[in-house]
């Protein structure tokens, strides 16, 4: 048996060290999963991030917010009581982080509890981004919500 010297030391590093890297490869291949651009109007809405931003330090200081809860039946949003259809338009936008087929736009009537829920079938399990958009006497507000679906 020949003498074990710091040159095969060495070696064994350099193999142990290729050997990870190359399970890290194989082992997990979706480092790329959560790669796409949130919205495809990634730059137009880029231009009107001050909007937001101030849409959203409104919403921040309102005394009182929308809820946000969920069930079996979806994701319910409740206004507060002086929020009506008349004096309130409301949107969301609920984005899939990983799948921007699954992704849901759309504006929406409030009922008579001053809310509206986003039905179970239309969510399938995951990570979401709920914006809620609304513009209540010509003012708009907004709200983000992370939305794990189980």
């Amino acid at each position: 048996m020949k003498n074990f010297s710091w040159g095969h030391g060495v070696v064994i590093a350099l193999l142990a060290f290729i050997i990870f890297i190359l399970s890290m490869m194989f082992l997990f291949p979706n480092g790329q999963k959560n790669s796409e651009m949130v919205t495809d109007n990634y730059y137009e809405e880029e231009l009107q991030y001050q909007d937001v931003i101030d849409a959203k330090k409104r919403a921040d200081e309102l005394q009182v917010k929308p809820v946000y809860s969920q069930d079996t039946n979806g994701i319910k949003i409740t206004f507060p009581k002086d929020y009506n259809n008349s004096n309130t338009t409301v949107k969301f936008v609920l984005n899939r982080t990983d799948d921007q087929n699954l992704d849901i736009k759309k504006s929406v009537e409030l009922d008579a509890n001053h809310a509206f829920i986003i039905p179970s079938q239309v969510l399938k399990m995951g990570n979401y981004t709920l914006r809620l958009s609304w513009t209540k006497d010509k003012t708009d507000y907004r709200m983000d919500y992370d939305v794990i679906w189980k």
